[in-house]
């Protein structure tokens, strides 16, 4: 059993990212990891233009002491331009968003103006500049934008349009393969004898990957059975980047998972000093990196949250993500005895004070509304501990996408 900041170092260690990238519309493109860097084809915005509604007018002509009387000799909205360039005593009504006509080097908000039919009088005290957003405000032409390896968000999307981009290189989807094992795990729909559960834990993964964006292969429930089991794992390893089972890890005798990767590839290491989630299994299986989870439900979603997560997205080529981690005040009474690192399903409150943490409840590996109520993860390092009203802990915000 090795400590958890080890095996998931070791793990991170061992994924190499894809390097096949695809060229998609820019508006599909959420989620997906940049392949290339890009590059700014032009600067944004592509013209000077105003930052407010108000008057355009000449700097110098408002220079004095006293307001200036100007003729009004045009409304720009925004879309439109002005080639006419402004003469001296001169002003043009302009929205924001509107390009800066020649001459124009000062845009004085309506609000400080007065306008009487096709004249407008400015107060004194205006500089060059005020109000205007200069052409590549936001952007510089040939300026690096995102790097490689950037997930896009939907603020990445409005700038890739603001370039003009239709079009983006990404990296492809990683195929992960998905395999529940046991016999007493069945399918939704079917009655239920003692000793049987629904598979919970393939609806759980299968949302968690299709959040991270992956391509799944979905191979089922495989009963107990090393044939089937081996045929499976070897058709998985064919066809996909990653394959994660549920079950069969642990160190029973039917627990075969792991005896078959043993067969036919490779276990780096297996059984972590952590709560919930001790028996899991990494290795490879052909190509594809291999994960091997609890079949406890909060178990398997859990590991599946603090280990397969960031190696699925280091298989994406995305740049690293620190986990999303804070202080909180701890509220409630809880003692741990043992000394693998735990990971306690809480509930995290952000109140005007501060943060402060409560438990969700009992957190057996099997009670899946402890993880369902829960928003983030109490981290107890590994030693016993006993946490106290007021007590300050840290806590791992859950984060599923």
């Amino acid at each position: 059993m090795i400590p958890f900041d080890e095996a998931h170092s070791r793990m991170l260690a061992e994924i190499q990212p894809i390097r096949e990238s695809v060229a998609i519309p820019v508006a599909e493109a959420l989620g997906r990891v940049l392949s290339v860097p890009v590059i700014a084809p032009a600067d944004v915005p592509n013209h000077a233009n105003s930052a407010m509604d108000g008057y355009g007018v000449r700097s110098m002509d408002c220079a004095g002491s006293e307001p200036v009387t100007l003729t009004v000799i045009a409304d720009l909205p925004a879309g439109d331009r002005l080639t006419n360039p402004l003469w001296e005593g001169e002003a043009v009504r302009i929205m924001t968003g509107a390009p800066i006509p020649p001459g124009c080097d000062c845009v004085v908000m309506q609000e400080v103006v007065r306008r009487e039919g096709d004249r407008v009088t400015i107060p004194p005290g205006r500089s060059i500049g005020e109000n205007i957003r200069p052409a590549g405000e936001d952007i510089r032409c040939a300026t690096e934008v995102l790097p490689a390896g950037c997930r896009l968000r939907p603020a990445h999307l409005g700038l890739l349009t603001s370039l003009g981009l239709e079009r983006v290189e990404v990296v492809r989807r990683p195929v992960v393969a998905l395999l529940s094992t046991g016999n007493e795990v069945m399918e939704p729909g079917t009655p239920l004898l003692p000793g049987q559960v629904y598979d919970s834990n393939r609806t759980s993964l299968r949302g968690a990957l299709t959040a991270l964006g992956m391509e799944i292969l979905d191979l089922g429930v495989v009963r107990d059975d090393r044939e089937r089991i081996a045929a499976l794992l070897r058709q998985a390893g064919e066809e996909a980047d990653a394959v994660i089972t549920t079950g069969g890890v642990s160190v029973g005798d039917h627990d075969l998972v792991k005896e078959v990767l043993g067969g036919q590839g490779e276990i780096h290491f297996w059984q972590v000093a952590m709560k919930p989630g001790k028996p899991q299994a990494y290795g490879r299986l052909g190509r594809a990196c291999f994960f091997g989870l609890p079949g406890n439900p909060v178990s398997g979603l859990t590991v599946f949250l603090l280990m397969v997560r960031p190696a699925l997205l280091r298989l994406t080529g995305a740049a690293d993500e620190p986990p999303r981690q804070l202080r909180a005040t701890f509220r409630g009474r809880l003692n741990k005895k043992h000394n693998r690192m735990d990971f306690i399903r809480g509930v995290a409150h952000f109140d005007p004070d501060g943060v402060w943490v409560e438990t969700t409840g009992a957190q057996g590996s099997g009670i899946l509304t402890s993880l369902a109520k829960a928003n983030a993860l109490i981290v107890l390092a590994e030693a016993p501990v006993t946490l106290q009203d007021g007590d300050v802990v840290t806590i791992r915000l859950i984060d599923y996408d």
